[in-house]
Protein backbone atom coordinates (compact mmCIF):
# COMPACT_ATOMS: atom_id res chain seq x y z
CA UNK A 1 0.00 0.00 0.00
CA UNK A 2 1.76 3.52 -0.57
CA UNK A 3 2.21 5.80 1.93
CA UNK A 4 -0.19 8.47 2.74
CA UNK A 5 1.64 11.98 2.08
CA UNK A 6 -1.00 13.56 3.27
CA UNK A 7 -1.25 12.65 6.90
CA UNK A 8 0.78 15.60 8.95
CA UNK A 9 3.83 14.47 11.22
CA UNK A 10 1.76 13.99 15.04
CA UNK A 11 4.13 17.10 16.00
CA UNK A 12 3.50 19.08 13.02
CA UNK A 13 1.04 22.38 13.50
CA UNK A 14 -0.21 20.63 17.11
CA UNK A 15 -1.10 23.60 18.99
CA UNK A 16 1.07 23.90 22.15
CA UNK A 17 -0.51 22.28 25.69
CA UNK A 18 0.51 24.21 28.80
CA UNK A 19 1.90 22.08 31.40
CA UNK A 20 -0.68 21.13 34.66
CA UNK A 21 0.98 20.38 37.50
CA UNK A 22 0.38 20.25 41.49
CA UNK A 23 1.59 19.79 44.97
CA UNK A 24 -0.41 18.76 48.49
CA UNK A 25 0.14 19.09 51.93
CA UNK A 26 -1.80 18.62 54.92
CA UNK A 27 -1.94 20.79 57.87
CA UNK A 28 -3.90 21.41 61.05
CA UNK A 29 -4.83 24.99 62.25
CA UNK A 30 -6.78 26.82 64.72
CA UNK A 31 -9.65 29.22 62.42
CA UNK A 32 -12.31 30.97 64.30
CA UNK A 33 -11.96 29.45 67.72
CA UNK A 34 -11.88 25.56 65.87
CA UNK A 35 -9.36 23.24 65.17
CA UNK A 36 -9.33 22.27 61.56
CA UNK A 37 -7.35 19.60 59.46
CA UNK A 38 -6.53 20.78 55.75
CA UNK A 39 -5.02 20.40 52.72
CA UNK A 40 -3.39 22.83 50.87
CA UNK A 41 -3.14 22.48 46.81
CA UNK A 42 -0.95 24.57 44.52
CA UNK A 43 -1.96 23.63 41.22
CA UNK A 44 -1.89 24.84 37.58
CA UNK A 45 -5.32 23.98 35.76
CA UNK A 46 -5.67 24.40 31.95
CA UNK A 47 -8.82 25.74 30.04
CA UNK A 48 -9.44 25.43 26.79
CA UNK A 49 -10.36 22.85 24.01
CA UNK A 50 -9.39 19.54 24.55
CA UNK A 51 -7.27 20.08 21.45
CA UNK A 52 -5.98 23.43 22.40
CA UNK A 53 -5.12 23.65 26.39
CA UNK A 54 -3.75 26.97 25.73
CA UNK A 55 -4.17 28.41 29.26
CA UNK A 56 -3.14 27.39 32.40
CA UNK A 57 -4.59 28.88 35.88
CA UNK A 58 -2.78 28.75 39.20
CA UNK A 59 -4.22 28.37 42.54
CA UNK A 60 -4.10 27.61 45.50
CA UNK A 61 -7.11 25.89 47.57
CA UNK A 62 -7.64 24.57 51.16
CA UNK A 63 -9.90 22.00 51.71
CA UNK A 64 -11.21 20.43 55.32
CA UNK A 65 -10.17 17.01 55.37
CA UNK A 66 -12.89 14.82 55.98
CA UNK A 67 -15.32 17.25 55.19
CA UNK A 68 -18.60 16.48 53.31
CA UNK A 69 -18.95 18.24 50.15
CA UNK A 70 -22.67 18.32 49.85
CA UNK A 71 -22.70 20.19 53.39
CA UNK A 72 -19.24 21.77 52.81
CA UNK A 73 -19.23 25.83 51.64
CA UNK A 74 -16.82 26.94 48.71
CA UNK A 75 -15.62 29.95 47.94
CA UNK A 76 -13.92 31.15 44.73
CA UNK A 77 -11.68 33.96 45.47
CA UNK A 78 -9.87 36.37 43.10
CA UNK A 79 -8.24 40.00 42.95
CA UNK A 80 -8.75 42.49 40.34
CA UNK A 81 -6.22 45.17 38.47
CA UNK A 82 -7.10 43.68 35.75
CA UNK A 83 -3.01 42.58 36.44
CA UNK A 84 -3.25 41.97 39.84
CA UNK A 85 -2.79 37.95 41.27
CA UNK A 86 -5.24 36.99 43.98
CA UNK A 87 -1.70 37.33 46.88
CA UNK A 88 -3.73 40.08 48.34
CA UNK A 89 -6.83 38.00 49.31
CA UNK A 90 -4.61 35.11 49.68
CA UNK A 91 -2.01 36.33 52.29
CA UNK A 92 -4.67 39.24 53.76
CA UNK A 93 -7.83 37.54 54.47
CA UNK A 94 -8.65 34.27 53.45
CA UNK A 95 -5.91 31.77 53.76
CA UNK A 96 -4.31 30.12 56.49
CA UNK A 97 -1.51 32.54 57.60
CA UNK A 98 -1.10 36.28 56.59
CA UNK A 99 1.45 39.10 56.21
CA UNK A 100 2.22 40.54 60.03
CA UNK A 101 1.31 44.28 60.40
CA UNK A 102 0.58 46.17 63.59
CA UNK A 103 -2.33 47.08 64.56
CA UNK A 104 -3.18 50.27 62.45
CA UNK A 105 -1.54 47.74 59.30
CA UNK A 106 1.81 49.17 58.96
CA UNK A 107 4.80 46.93 58.54
CA UNK A 108 6.82 45.99 61.84
CA UNK A 109 9.84 44.07 60.25
CA UNK A 110 11.96 43.88 56.63
CA UNK A 111 11.23 41.29 54.79
CA UNK A 112 7.99 40.58 55.63
CA UNK A 113 7.05 37.56 58.20
CA UNK A 114 3.92 35.46 57.86
CA UNK A 115 1.93 34.37 61.04
CA UNK A 116 -0.96 32.22 61.49
CA UNK A 117 -4.40 34.02 60.50
CA UNK A 118 -6.90 32.91 62.78
CA UNK A 119 -9.16 34.95 61.51
CA UNK A 120 -9.70 32.97 57.98
CA UNK A 121 -12.92 31.52 57.32
CA UNK A 122 -11.43 28.09 56.67
CA UNK A 123 -13.55 26.75 59.60
CA UNK A 124 -16.55 27.58 57.47
CA UNK A 125 -15.50 27.01 54.05
CA UNK A 126 -12.94 26.01 51.77
CA UNK A 127 -11.21 28.44 49.40
CA UNK A 128 -9.81 28.29 45.98
CA UNK A 129 -7.58 31.55 45.23
CA UNK A 130 -7.14 32.12 41.80
CA UNK A 131 -4.46 33.88 39.41
CA UNK A 132 -6.01 35.52 36.56
CA UNK A 133 -3.79 34.61 33.23
CA UNK A 134 -0.51 37.10 33.08
CA UNK A 135 -0.65 37.06 36.79
CA UNK A 136 0.87 34.91 39.73
CA UNK A 137 2.23 31.77 37.50
CA UNK A 138 -1.03 31.55 35.42
CA UNK A 139 0.06 31.67 31.86
CA UNK A 140 -0.66 30.84 27.99
CA UNK A 141 1.52 29.27 25.73
CA UNK A 142 2.92 30.52 23.70
CA UNK A 143 3.54 33.49 25.41
CA UNK A 144 2.36 36.16 23.37
CA UNK A 145 -1.21 34.08 23.63
CA UNK A 146 -1.59 35.35 27.42
CA UNK A 147 -2.70 39.05 25.81
CA UNK A 148 -6.03 37.21 24.39
CA UNK A 149 -6.89 36.59 27.76
CA UNK A 150 -6.35 40.35 28.74
CA UNK A 151 -9.83 41.46 27.65
CA UNK A 152 -12.62 41.87 29.74
CA UNK A 153 -15.22 38.99 28.04
CA UNK A 154 -12.38 36.50 27.48
CA UNK A 155 -11.58 36.89 31.33
CA UNK A 156 -14.77 36.38 32.10
CA UNK A 157 -15.29 33.40 29.53
CA UNK A 158 -11.55 31.56 31.11
CA UNK A 159 -12.62 32.19 34.65
CA UNK A 160 -15.61 30.52 34.26
CA UNK A 161 -14.61 27.85 32.34
CA UNK A 162 -11.79 26.99 35.33
CA UNK A 163 -14.57 27.07 37.91
CA UNK A 164 -16.59 24.57 36.53
CA UNK A 165 -13.69 22.55 35.56
CA UNK A 166 -12.66 22.51 39.23
CA UNK A 167 -16.33 21.57 40.22
CA UNK A 168 -16.07 19.09 37.70
CA UNK A 169 -12.06 17.88 38.52
CA UNK A 170 -12.83 18.00 42.40
CA UNK A 171 -16.71 16.87 42.38
CA UNK A 172 -17.79 19.98 43.81
CA UNK A 173 -21.48 20.50 42.36
CA UNK A 174 -23.25 19.63 44.95
CA UNK A 175 -21.06 21.89 47.33
CA UNK A 176 -23.00 25.63 48.79
CA UNK A 177 -20.69 27.91 46.12
CA UNK A 178 -19.50 31.46 46.51
CA UNK A 179 -17.27 33.99 44.85
CA UNK A 180 -15.49 36.43 46.59
CA UNK A 181 -13.91 39.34 44.61
CA UNK A 182 -12.00 42.64 45.58
CA UNK A 183 -11.82 45.63 43.37
CA UNK A 184 -12.03 44.71 39.70
CA UNK A 185 -12.52 41.46 41.07
CA UNK A 186 -15.97 42.76 41.97
CA UNK A 187 -16.29 44.11 38.15
CA UNK A 188 -15.08 40.37 37.20
CA UNK A 189 -16.99 38.93 40.15
CA UNK A 190 -20.55 40.04 38.90
CA UNK A 191 -20.08 39.15 35.30
CA UNK A 192 -19.04 35.57 36.39
CA UNK A 193 -21.79 35.08 38.36
CA UNK A 194 -24.27 35.49 35.67
CA UNK A 195 -22.30 33.68 33.06
CA UNK A 196 -22.34 30.62 35.47
CA UNK A 197 -25.85 30.83 36.09
CA UNK A 198 -26.64 30.97 32.73
CA UNK A 199 -25.34 28.64 30.41
CA UNK A 200 -23.58 26.89 33.11
CA UNK A 201 -26.42 26.16 35.87
CA UNK A 202 -24.44 26.96 38.89
CA UNK A 203 -26.51 28.50 40.92
CA UNK A 204 -24.66 31.15 44.07
CA UNK A 205 -25.07 30.94 47.70
CA UNK A 206 -23.55 34.47 47.78
CA UNK A 207 -21.42 37.06 46.57
CA UNK A 208 -18.65 38.34 48.43
CA UNK A 209 -17.73 41.60 46.53
CA UNK A 210 -14.68 44.00 48.94
CA UNK A 211 -13.58 47.41 47.89
CA UNK A 212 -16.21 47.51 44.33
CA UNK A 213 -15.96 48.92 41.27
CA UNK A 214 -18.97 48.13 39.20
CA UNK A 215 -19.75 51.14 37.47
CA UNK A 216 -16.17 53.31 36.03
CA UNK A 217 -18.72 55.96 35.94
CA UNK A 218 -18.62 56.80 39.58
CA UNK A 219 -14.81 56.45 39.97
CA UNK A 220 -12.89 56.51 36.49
CA UNK A 221 -10.42 59.08 36.36
CA UNK A 222 -7.64 59.62 33.23
CA UNK A 223 -5.14 57.03 33.77
CA UNK A 224 -2.07 58.22 35.91
CA UNK A 225 -3.41 61.49 36.73
CA UNK A 226 -6.27 60.55 39.76
CA UNK A 227 -8.57 63.61 36.98
CA UNK A 228 -12.33 62.61 36.30
CA UNK A 229 -13.09 63.09 33.08
CA UNK A 230 -14.31 66.08 31.83
CA UNK A 231 -18.44 66.37 31.66
CA UNK A 232 -18.48 63.63 34.21
CA UNK A 233 -19.51 65.46 37.43
CA UNK A 234 -20.40 62.17 39.28
CA UNK A 235 -17.22 61.34 41.44
CA UNK A 236 -16.70 64.48 42.77
CA UNK A 237 -20.16 63.94 45.51
CA UNK A 238 -19.25 60.62 45.95
CA UNK A 239 -15.92 60.84 46.71
CA UNK A 240 -16.75 63.94 49.08
CA UNK A 241 -17.33 61.18 52.28
CA UNK A 242 -14.24 59.75 51.83
CA UNK A 243 -12.26 63.24 51.58
CA UNK A 244 -13.69 64.51 54.73
CA UNK A 245 -13.23 60.94 56.51
CA UNK A 246 -9.50 61.31 55.29
CA UNK A 247 -8.95 64.76 56.70
CA UNK A 248 -10.72 64.25 59.78
CA UNK A 249 -8.13 61.09 60.42
CA UNK A 250 -5.08 63.40 59.83
CA UNK A 251 -6.44 66.05 62.13
CA UNK A 252 -7.06 68.85 59.50
CA UNK A 253 -10.91 69.67 60.13
CA UNK A 254 -12.28 72.07 63.27
CA UNK A 255 -12.19 71.02 67.12
CA UNK A 256 -15.49 70.46 66.81
CA UNK A 257 -15.13 68.16 63.66
CA UNK A 258 -12.43 66.49 64.68
CA UNK A 259 -14.17 65.87 68.17
CA UNK A 260 -16.88 63.67 66.40
CA UNK A 261 -17.63 60.42 65.67
CA UNK A 262 -16.68 59.35 62.24
CA UNK A 263 -19.54 58.10 60.97
CA UNK A 264 -22.06 61.19 62.49
CA UNK A 265 -19.47 63.26 60.06
CA UNK A 266 -20.13 61.39 57.26
CA UNK A 267 -23.89 61.12 57.18
CA UNK A 268 -24.16 65.20 57.74
CA UNK A 269 -21.61 65.33 54.31
CA UNK A 270 -23.42 62.74 52.48
CA UNK A 271 -26.35 64.88 53.00
CA UNK A 272 -24.45 67.46 51.77
CA UNK A 273 -22.51 65.47 48.75
CA UNK A 274 -25.73 64.74 46.89
CA UNK A 275 -27.57 68.00 47.69
CA UNK A 276 -26.14 71.58 47.80
CA UNK A 277 -22.49 70.10 45.96
CA UNK A 278 -24.19 68.10 43.71
CA UNK A 279 -27.07 71.25 42.13
CA UNK A 280 -24.02 73.42 42.20
CA UNK A 281 -21.53 70.78 39.85
CA UNK A 282 -25.28 70.63 38.04
CA UNK A 283 -25.76 74.40 37.54
CA UNK A 284 -21.92 74.63 36.19
CA UNK A 285 -21.03 78.40 34.95
CA UNK A 286 -24.59 79.24 35.71
CA UNK A 287 -24.40 78.84 39.30
CA UNK A 288 -25.20 82.07 42.13
CA UNK A 289 -22.27 83.29 43.39
CA UNK A 290 -23.17 83.48 46.29
CA UNK A 291 -24.52 79.67 46.13
CA UNK A 292 -20.56 79.93 44.96
CA UNK A 293 -18.87 80.72 47.89
CA UNK A 294 -21.63 79.19 50.27
CA UNK A 295 -20.76 75.77 48.51
CA UNK A 296 -17.07 76.56 48.68
CA UNK A 297 -17.30 77.26 52.31
CA UNK A 298 -18.46 73.86 53.07
CA UNK A 299 -16.09 71.89 50.73
CA UNK A 300 -13.09 73.79 52.77
CA UNK A 301 -15.00 73.08 56.04
CA UNK A 302 -15.30 69.41 54.95
CA UNK A 303 -12.29 68.18 53.17
CA UNK A 304 -9.69 70.62 55.28
CA UNK A 305 -8.65 72.23 51.84
CA UNK A 306 -8.04 76.01 51.29
CA UNK A 307 -11.28 77.85 49.98
CA UNK A 308 -9.02 79.33 47.77
CA UNK A 309 -7.47 76.02 46.19
CA UNK A 310 -11.18 75.01 45.78
CA UNK A 311 -11.84 77.79 44.01
CA UNK A 312 -8.96 76.99 41.83
CA UNK A 313 -10.10 74.18 40.57
CA UNK A 314 -13.71 75.26 40.24
CA UNK A 315 -15.33 72.99 43.27
CA UNK A 316 -14.06 70.47 41.49
CA UNK A 317 -11.78 68.17 43.54
CA UNK A 318 -9.91 64.91 42.03
CA UNK A 319 -8.15 62.27 43.82
CA UNK A 320 -4.48 62.87 43.53
CA UNK A 321 -4.56 66.66 43.90
CA UNK A 322 -6.20 66.06 46.83
CA UNK A 323 -3.62 63.51 48.04
CA UNK A 324 -0.92 65.75 46.86
CA UNK A 325 -2.81 69.04 48.91
CA UNK A 326 -4.02 67.78 51.81
CA UNK A 327 -0.93 67.49 54.00
CA UNK A 328 1.33 69.84 51.98
CA UNK A 329 2.36 71.70 54.57
CA UNK A 330 4.12 69.14 56.34
CA UNK A 331 5.44 68.02 53.31
CA UNK A 332 3.42 64.41 53.02
CA UNK A 333 1.05 63.12 51.24
CA UNK A 334 -1.64 60.93 51.51
CA UNK A 335 -2.38 57.13 49.88
CA UNK A 336 -5.23 56.11 46.84
CA UNK A 337 -5.72 52.93 48.19
CA UNK A 338 -5.85 53.73 51.83
CA UNK A 339 -5.14 57.46 52.68
CA UNK A 340 -4.06 56.42 56.54
CA UNK A 341 -0.85 56.20 55.30
CA UNK A 342 1.77 59.04 54.18
CA UNK A 343 4.21 59.42 51.29
CA UNK A 344 7.13 62.01 50.63
CA UNK A 345 7.68 63.18 47.30
CA UNK A 346 10.59 65.07 45.73
CA UNK A 347 8.91 67.90 45.41
CA UNK A 348 6.23 69.45 47.74
CA UNK A 349 5.02 71.55 44.90
CA UNK A 350 2.68 70.08 42.19
CA UNK A 351 -0.44 68.44 41.67
CA UNK A 352 0.50 64.85 41.37
CA UNK A 353 1.46 62.02 43.56
CA UNK A 354 4.98 60.58 42.64
CA UNK A 355 3.85 57.10 44.06
CA UNK A 356 0.99 56.18 46.00
CA UNK A 357 2.29 55.20 49.85
CA UNK A 358 -0.21 52.91 50.47
CA UNK A 359 0.68 50.40 47.46
CA UNK A 360 4.55 50.81 48.68
CA UNK A 361 3.62 49.86 52.27
CA UNK A 362 2.11 46.46 50.51
CA UNK A 363 3.97 45.66 47.11
CA UNK A 364 7.14 44.36 48.61
CA UNK A 365 5.44 42.74 51.97
CA UNK A 366 3.09 40.41 50.12
CA UNK A 367 5.26 39.59 47.33
CA UNK A 368 8.32 37.93 49.33
CA UNK A 369 5.96 36.36 51.45
CA UNK A 370 4.50 34.73 48.90
CA UNK A 371 7.14 33.91 46.97
CA UNK A 372 8.71 32.23 50.22
CA UNK A 373 5.67 30.51 50.92
CA UNK A 374 5.07 29.01 48.02
CA UNK A 375 8.08 27.63 47.42
CA UNK A 376 8.90 26.87 50.75
CA UNK A 377 6.14 25.76 52.61
CA UNK A 378 4.01 24.39 50.01
CA UNK A 379 6.71 22.96 48.13
CA UNK A 380 5.84 24.30 44.68
CA UNK A 381 9.01 24.46 42.22
CA UNK A 382 8.23 26.91 39.86
CA UNK A 383 11.47 29.30 38.30
CA UNK A 384 8.77 31.90 36.38
CA UNK A 385 8.85 34.79 38.23
CA UNK A 386 5.39 35.10 40.14
CA UNK A 387 3.93 38.54 39.04
CA UNK A 388 2.21 40.04 42.12
CA UNK A 389 1.21 43.05 39.70
CA UNK A 390 1.37 43.45 36.22
CA UNK A 391 0.60 47.20 34.24
CA UNK A 392 1.46 45.78 31.29
CA UNK A 393 -1.73 43.49 31.79
CA UNK A 394 -3.12 46.46 33.32
CA UNK A 395 -2.72 49.53 31.02
CA UNK A 396 -3.26 46.93 27.69
CA UNK A 397 -6.42 45.76 29.35
CA UNK A 398 -9.46 45.01 26.60
CA UNK A 399 -12.62 46.61 27.17
CA UNK A 400 -13.98 46.60 24.02
CA UNK A 401 -17.13 45.35 24.73
CA UNK A 402 -17.82 48.85 26.35
CA UNK A 403 -16.80 50.95 23.97
CA UNK A 404 -18.51 54.59 24.05
CA UNK A 405 -19.43 54.41 27.54
CA UNK A 406 -18.35 53.56 30.98
CA UNK A 407 -17.69 50.12 31.95
CA UNK A 408 -19.96 48.39 34.26
CA UNK A 409 -21.21 45.33 35.46
CA UNK A 410 -23.61 46.47 38.03
CA UNK A 411 -26.30 45.00 35.47
CA UNK A 412 -24.76 41.91 35.15
CA UNK A 413 -25.69 41.27 38.77
CA UNK A 414 -28.79 42.64 38.75
CA UNK A 415 -29.68 40.10 36.18
CA UNK A 416 -28.38 37.61 37.87
CA UNK A 417 -30.15 38.83 41.55
CA UNK A 418 -33.39 38.85 40.01
CA UNK A 419 -33.17 35.71 38.07
CA UNK A 420 -31.47 33.82 41.28
CA UNK A 421 -33.30 35.17 43.88
CA UNK A 422 -31.90 33.55 46.84
CA UNK A 423 -28.36 34.39 45.93
CA UNK A 424 -27.20 36.81 48.54
CA UNK A 425 -24.88 39.57 48.19
CA UNK A 426 -22.30 40.78 50.73
CA UNK A 427 -20.40 44.25 50.15
CA UNK A 428 -17.21 45.65 52.25
CA UNK A 429 -16.20 48.84 51.87
CA UNK A 430 -13.58 51.11 53.69
CA UNK A 431 -13.96 54.66 54.95
CA UNK A 432 -10.37 55.72 53.47
CA UNK A 433 -10.79 54.04 50.00
CA UNK A 434 -10.10 56.65 47.41
CA UNK A 435 -10.09 54.51 44.33
CA UNK A 436 -13.61 52.10 45.22
CA UNK A 437 -15.26 55.10 47.72
CA UNK A 438 -17.83 53.63 50.28
CA UNK A 439 -20.41 56.43 48.73
CA UNK A 440 -19.93 55.36 45.42
CA UNK A 441 -20.63 52.02 45.80
CA UNK A 442 -23.90 52.99 47.68
CA UNK A 443 -25.24 55.08 44.63
CA UNK A 444 -24.24 52.18 42.11
CA UNK A 445 -26.49 49.69 44.23
CA UNK A 446 -29.22 52.45 44.34
CA UNK A 447 -29.60 52.82 41.28
CA UNK A 448 -29.11 49.23 40.03
CA UNK A 449 -33.14 48.90 39.68
CA UNK A 450 -33.02 46.18 42.14
CA UNK A 451 -36.55 44.99 42.55
CA UNK A 452 -37.60 45.43 46.40
CA UNK A 453 -37.90 41.81 46.74
CA UNK A 454 -34.18 41.34 46.48
CA UNK A 455 -32.82 44.56 47.89
CA UNK A 456 -32.51 42.74 51.19
CA UNK A 457 -30.00 40.37 49.82
CA UNK A 458 -27.47 42.76 49.44
CA UNK A 459 -25.39 42.90 53.12
CA UNK A 460 -23.28 46.50 53.21
CA UNK A 461 -20.71 46.83 55.87
CA UNK A 462 -18.22 49.20 56.55
CA UNK A 463 -14.79 49.39 58.45
CA UNK A 464 -12.26 51.89 59.26
CA UNK A 465 -9.57 51.76 56.82
CA UNK A 466 -9.02 51.49 53.03
CA UNK A 467 -8.91 49.38 50.49
CA UNK A 468 -7.40 46.60 51.51
CA UNK A 469 -9.24 46.78 54.94
CA UNK A 470 -7.94 43.65 56.08
CA UNK A 471 -4.37 44.93 56.82
CA UNK A 472 -5.76 46.64 59.91
CA UNK A 473 -6.23 44.19 62.86
CA UNK A 474 -9.81 45.66 63.85
CA UNK A 475 -11.11 45.85 60.78
CA UNK A 476 -9.52 42.30 59.89
CA UNK A 477 -11.62 40.87 62.85
CA UNK A 478 -14.63 42.15 62.04
CA UNK A 479 -14.42 41.61 58.35
CA UNK A 480 -13.39 37.96 59.03
CA UNK A 481 -16.52 37.58 61.90
CA UNK A 482 -18.95 39.06 59.19
CA UNK A 483 -17.77 37.06 56.44
CA UNK A 484 -18.12 33.80 58.52
CA UNK A 485 -21.40 35.18 59.79
CA UNK A 486 -22.69 35.52 56.19
CA UNK A 487 -21.09 31.73 54.83
CA UNK A 488 -23.09 30.22 58.23
CA UNK A 489 -26.44 32.23 57.60
CA UNK A 490 -26.73 31.88 53.54
CA UNK A 491 -24.95 27.86 52.93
Amino acid sequence: MADDQSKPDPGEDTPPRVEEKSVTKQFTSSFGGREVSYTATAATVSVGSAEDRRAAFFFVSYTEDGADPSTRPIVFAFNGGPGSSTVWLHLGLLGPKRVEFDDEGFSVRLPGRLIDNEHSILDVADVVLIDAVGTGFSTAEPKDKEKDYHHFARDIEAFTEFIVTYLNRYGRWASPKYLAGESYGTTRGAAIAKDLFNPHGVELNGIILISVALSFQTIASEEGTGVFHPGNELPFPLHLPTYAATAWYHGRLSADHQKRPLRDLLDEVEDFALGRYWSALAYGDRLDPEERAEVRSKLSEYTGLSEAYIDRYDLRIHIKRFCKELLRDRRRTVGRLDSRYTGIDRFADGDNLENDPSGDQMMGLFTSTLNHYLRQELGFVNDSFYKALSMKVNETWDYEDFKGHYVSTSNHLRDLMARSPRTQVFVANGYYDLATPHFATEYTFSHMGLDESVRKNVHMEYYEAGHMMYVHQPSLERLAADLREFVTDTR
